[in-house]
Order: C-alpha cells, then structure tokens, then sequence
C-alpha cells in the first residue's frame, strides 16, 4: 500500500501536521506538569492557572493576525519564524527560574504556536488542490493530531519521572530543528495573490477583553469578586468586547464578520465548538490535575490514567462520520453536547465517591462525546457558510475553539478554586485537635490548592494524614463543582443547536449584499 507521505504533497502535509501536532503537544504535556511545577516553583494557583491560560490566550488572539501576516508575507518564511520563536520559547520556559517568568514565556511560547499553526495549516490546504484529495489529507492530519493527543499525556508523564519538567519544554528544541529542517527542504514558499487587510485595532480590543475577563476570573476566587480590581477587570473586559463588536460593524475589513451570525445554524454550530473546548478538550488539562491532587496518582499513573479519556477522543470521530449519514450535522453536534454533559455529570459523581471504575467510566464517556464532537463542529462551521467565506469561517472556528479552552480552564478553575478554597479552610477549622492560626490555615490552603498536597501537610504531625485526606477530599469537592458547571455548559450549548434544528430552514448564509428577490403577484 502506498504511503501517504510518498509524495511531495505527502511530505510537505506531513511536515505542516507536525507543526500543528506540536502545538497540540505541548498544551497537552503541561496539565500532566502542573503540580511538580506548583511544587518546586512553590506557585500559587492562580500562578499555576497562568501557565496554561497565558499560553492559549495569546495563541487565541494571534491566530487570525497569524493568517493574514502568512498570507501577505509568505507562509514558508511565517512558518519559519514561528518555529524559531517558538524554541526560544520553549528554552526560556525550561530556564524559568520562577512561576512569573514561567507564564511570560509560555505567553511568548503561544505567540510562536500561533505563527506556527495558521501557516502550517494554508500550506496544507495550499498542497492540495482536488476535492478529493483535499478530504483524505485532512483526514490524515486528524489521525496525526488524535495520536497526538493520545500520546501526549504519557510524553508528559515519562518525561516529567525520568528527566524532570523542564525537559517537557527542552525537548521542543531538538524538536524544532529537525522540523525547520523540513520545512527548508520540503515546503515551498505560498502567498495569496490578494492577502486580507489586518484589522489592528479589532484584534487589540478583542486579545484586551479575552485577558481582562481571564484575569479576572483567575484572581476572584483569592481577591473575592466584588473586589475593586476583579470589578474593575470585569467590567474592563466587558467595555473592550462591547467596542470590539462596535468596531468590526463599522470596520471595512473586519476581523469577525458579524454577518455571519445572522444565520442560527452558524449561531449554533460556534456555540457548539466554543461549548466542546469548554466543557470537553479543556479537560486535556484540568483531569491531570483531578487524578494527582484529588486522587493521589503520581505523574505516570495520572498519563496512564488519561488513555480512557484520550482513547475515546481519537476513536469516538470515526463514529461520528459513520452517524452523518444517518442524522443531520446538527443531530450529531446535539447528541455530542448531550454525551459531553453526562460524562462531565459521571465525573461529577466520581468526584464524590471512591470509585475508580466510575472515574474510568466519566472520563470515557466524556472523551466520547469530545471525540463526537471534535471533528463534528468544524464540518458544522464551514458547511453554514458559503464557499467564498470559508477562510473568515474557519478563522472563527480557530479562534472559538482555543477562546473556549481558555474561558473552560479560567471558568471552571475559577468555580473549583472557590469551592476548594472553602471547604479547606472550613475543614481546618473542624478537624478535632487542630488549633489553627488564620495565617497558618492560609498557608496550608495556599499550597494544597497549588497542587502541593505532601508539602502542605508537612508539620502536623501524627494528624498529616487526616490533613492530607481533607485536603484531597475538598479538592474532589472543588472539581465535583467544576464538573457540574461543565455539564450546564454543554446542556446550554445542545439547547441552543436544538432551537436551530426547528428554526433553521436553509444550510448556507445568503450574502448581505445579495439583492432581496423581488415579489411578483401570483399569475392569474
């Protein structure tokens, strides 16, 4: 059987999946990395939250600009580039010698993804030109980005037991030289004959309201939400999203064409991909965290623990193509947000009980309806939308996909960190024969919430067990809760596609600037 990757197209698709693939890696390498991160940077949660949610707002916000820079400029040269930024970054994150400059380099580190991603995929779909063979090459790039995620979890987990979790971002460096290699020999340079405008000030107020409204969701739970500054983030947030869509009306070439919400199959289907980041694919990052800090796994028992989760991702797609000729594209997306709701609601239930059969159980039933809906959502975006409009289209997709990965890990660890937080400190004040200072409780909960669990109970004694087991027990707590408010995300998100399925009557947008049909009377 011939090889995929024989030819000059095979290789140069091979060569853009695995810079896509790369990206990919090392969002999902960290979650398994957080808590010896917390424990040897001795972070705080919000700071811990930070290497995450820096990371993805940037490569959120950049995606775009990214685009329409590789189109202008040249998508070999861009690609490049975003490689090379991408290693410097990767090197500064191994040398972070504190949390702080840990986020700044995982903010540049997402910089260079975004530059790295938006030109990997134009040269793919530059490669290909028939239908036909467009189809089975993206087919081959989800395989390699399913495995992708299949694998990172155990990468993660191996590198962080054997080599420690720096190495989980030093080896992007070998990595990116051998990948800049191939891209010199085997992508050749691509532009568009008539590149889109850029749109600076929509992409500065949007990236400005994403950042303000993530800033504040990470800091309420410790500065309390009706405090001056989380107030004042929020309500900074809100007016930069309101100019933000005042803008791209008026805007002559607009980052976000609104017009294209006018459509409620459209109107749905971004709800749908934005709900599966939220409450499905953000849990690439956040079941790390549950299986060692509520659980107890080490870091290889927790990359193993992942498979029921990661499995149903890759397989779950195949499924989901085999239903499309069954059910309409918006039956499908319904039927993922309703499998993605109970999983989160199994593990909801797992959280509370000892179980580990239903933890295996939730986080396969979740990762089945991720996996139901990963390729499902795209292929709803684009086919709400003409042909013309399909690079507008698929840069909303993009951008409210890796938007709702970082509203779902700042959202949901935000309503996990408050109920967390709470229950330890209740707890501490409880627990028979424990006099607790304020200042020490405060300690204590700092560090269990970072992850720090061995470290946070150290000094109490002949009680350490029963403080460690509060500790975990109040973290299940905090996620049960965290679960919950996924399962409401994705019941509201299959409600909204439910509302489209009876009021849509048509599976493309008519352009605003088509002429209204004009009614003549009925013949006599």
């Amino acid at each position: 059987m011939r090889s995929p990757f024989s030819s000059t197209a095979g290789r140069i698709l091979l060569t853009g999946s695995l810079g896509c693939a790369m990206t990919v890696l090392d969002t999902n390498v960290v979650g398994i990395i957080l808590p010896t991160v917390a424990r040897e940077l001795q972070a705080s949660f919000s700071e811990v939250e930070w290497v995450v949610s820096s990371y993805v707002l940037c490569f959120a916000a950049l995606l775009l600009p990214a685009g329409a820079l590789a189109d202008r400029y040249g998508r070999k040269r861009v690609l490049r580039g975003g490689l090379a930024l991408f290693a410097l970054a990767s090197l500064l994150c191994a040398l972070a010698p504190t949390a702080q400059a840990l986020y700044a380099a995982r903010a540049l580190q997402g910089v260079g993804a975004a530059f790295l991603l938006a030109p990997s995929l134009a040269v793919i779909g530059h490669a290909f030109h028939d239908e036909s063979e467009r189809a089975r090459a993206w087919a081959v790039w989800g395989v390699i980005m399913g495995l992708t995620m299949v694998l990172a979890p155990l990468i993660g987990a191996v590198i962080n037991t054997l080599l420690g979790w720096r190495w989980a971002f030093g080896i992007n460096l070998p990595a990116c030289l051998l990948l800049g290699m191939a891209v010199g020999r085997q992508v050749p340079e691509s532009r568009n004959p008539l590149p889109r405008p850029l749109d600076p000030l929509g992409i500065l107020s949007f990236s400005s309201a994403v950042f303000l409204l993530t800033w504040a969701l990470i800091t309420g739970p410790e500065q309390g939400w009706t405090s001056v500054v989380c107030v004042a983030r929020g309500l900074g947030g809100a007016f930069l999203f309101l100019l933000f869509i005042a803008w791209e009306r008026r805007c002559a070439h607009p980052m976000l064409e609104l017009s294209l919400f006018r459509h409620a199959g459209f109107v749905a289907a971004v709800a749908a991909m934005f709900a599966y980041a939220a409450s499905a694919q953000v849990m690439a990052s956040l079941l790390p965290l549950f299986l060692q800090n509520a659980r107890g796994l080490n870091a290889l028992q927790t990359g193993l623990g992942m498979l029921p989760f990661a499995l149903a991702m890759l397989l779950l797609p195949q499924l989901g193509r085999r239903l499309g000729h069954y059910l309409s594209s918006a039956q499908v997306l319904a039927l993922g947000l309703g499998v993605t709701a109970l999983g989160n609601l199994l593990m909801m239930w797992a959280a509370g009980s000892g179980s580990q059969m239903l933890v295996i159980l939730g986080m396969a039933v979740l990762g089945s309806g991720g996996g139901l809906l990963n390729g499902e959502t795209q292929k709803a975006i684009m086919g709400n939308v003409p042909r013309e409009r399909a690079g507008m289209a698929s840069g909303i997709s993009t951008t409210s996909r890796f938007t709702g990965v970082l509203a779902g890990f700042a959202g949901l660890g935000a309503v996990l960190a408050e109920a967390a937080r709470g229950r330890m400190l209740s707890g501490m004040s409880a627990l028979a024969g424990i006099e607790e200072a304020p200042d020490r409780a405060a300690q204590f909960v700092a560090r269990a919430m970072a992850g720090d669990m061995v470290q946070a109970a150290q000094g109490y004694g002949e009680r350490q067990a029963a403080v460690l087991a509060l500790a975990r027990g109040a973290y299940a707590r905090g996620f049960a809760h965290a679960f919950a408010a996924a399962a409401l995300l994705a019941l509201m998100a299959a409600a909204i596609v439910l509302w489209s399925i009876r009021k849509a009557t048509v599976t493309a947008i008519v352009p605003p600037d088509a002429a209204t049909p004009t009614r003549h009377p009925p013949a006599a």
